[in-house]
């Protein structure tokens, strides 16, 4: 498939730089992937959509200040994002710089904040650069999180065109938040507040969880006309055995399964697909590099809440598979000229899977 099939105008007025006040006043598209069928509601409204017996799975990662500036040792400014906390004193990250900081050079972090601290350049992974805290910090048994915690800032993606705020420390993350290692949030979930998901548990709807730490490569783009030919960026994925138990459960009562967000969905068709037991799910922990695009065969997910995409991304890929290109192409259109607002800080979609 060409990478312009995916493709379509967006005016830049409808990318939204800042959530609203009130996370479920969202607006929300419900698209029924088989009949194409549209329908304009309110986030708040969700639960009209619900039956008893369905299940809705979050993904529980935190997202952590990855944003870090400094400089390096010959002056030069730096910034530096952090992709992946491998252990309690290294990361890999992407560095921004007018020349790329070589092997065994110091860099000086987060000054902007006051002394900061420092990290060795080990080695480049690709794009990637494998940092080390210094040994002096080490000594004294500094943390890469809590460094993050100190000096870093909320890594808001690359279409806000502001400086982070103090509420993005609150915004720019689910209400259930828990398990720290994101550098992106699961932007469908920052709809949900504590309110809305009591509601959703009284009417007998059951919530389960998955954690995949979303990486910086979500917003890379694809570079190749063939999207064959596309390479996907590996995230770490958590499927735990009570998730798998109530997906089958749900499945066996007759309920649906909901994914909350395109890394719910990643997270669950990962364990349906890499699994031991083909086509059936079961507990996953381990990376994930799923690439899913039409013709993809779901086996696990019958419907998702999900934001809008970047034109020619791998999410709005995925999400075509779902609901069949061309209902997603009307949907699309469709929100445009209602002017539905855009991207992380935008409106949702609840979308049900095309039925063959």
């Amino acid at each position: 498939m060409k990478l312009s099939e995916f493709n379509f105008d967006l005016p830049d007025e409808l990318i939204a730089q800042y959530p609203l006040q009130e996370r479920t006043d969202s607006r929300l598209l419900c698209l029924n992937g088989t009949s194409g069928e549209l329908q304009d509601r309110i986030f708040k409204s969700l639960p009209e959509l619900l039956n008893p017996g369905d299940l809705l799975v979050f993904n529980n990662t935190k997202v952590i200040p990855a944003r870090l500036f400094g400089q390096k040792s010959t002056g030069g400014k730096l910034e530096v994002l952090v992709e992946r906390v491998l252990d309690e004193h290294s990361f890999l990250a992407q560095i921004r710089a007018s020349k790329s900081p070589k092997e065994g050079a110091v860099l000086n972090i987060g000054t902007d904040k006051g002394n900061g601290f420092q990290v060795n350049m080990l080695t480049r992974q690709g794009d990637l650069f494998h940092l080390e805290l210094s040994e002096a910090l080490k000594k004294t048994q500094q943390t890469v999180f809590a460094l993050l915690e100190q000096y870093g800032h909320m890594p808001l993606p690359p279409y806000v065109e502001r400086a982070d705020e103090e509420s993005d420390l609150q915004r720019y993350q689910t209400v259930y938040a828990k398990e720290k290692g994101a550098v992106a949030a699961p932007t469908a979930g920052l709809h949900f507040d504590k309110m809305l998901l009591e509601t959703i548990n009284k009417i007998g709807v059951d919530t389960a969880w998955v954690t995949l730490h979303v990486g910086a490569g979500t917003f890379q783009p694809v570079r190749v006309d063939n999207i064959l030919d596309h390479k996907m960026h590996s995230e770490y994925v958590d499927v735990p055995a009570e998730t798998v138990a109530k997906i089958k459960h749900t499945h066996a009562q007759g309920g649906r399964v909901i994914a909350v967000g395109t890394t719910a969905m990643r997270s669950l068709e990962s364990a349906s697909t890499f699994g031991s037991q083909k086509d059936e799910i079961e507990e996953y922990h381990a990376d994930t590099d799923i690439f899913i695009y039409p013709g993809y065969q779901f086996k696990t997910v019958d419907a998702m809440v999900t934001n809008f995409h970047l034109p020619e991304s791998t999410l709005i890929m995925l999400i075509s598979a779902f609901a069949g290109l061309d209902n997603v192409k009307k949907a699309y259109q469709h929100a445009i000229e209602h002017k539905y607002r855009f991207f992380s800080y935008g409106d949702a979609m609840f979308i049900t899977a095309q039925k063959t």
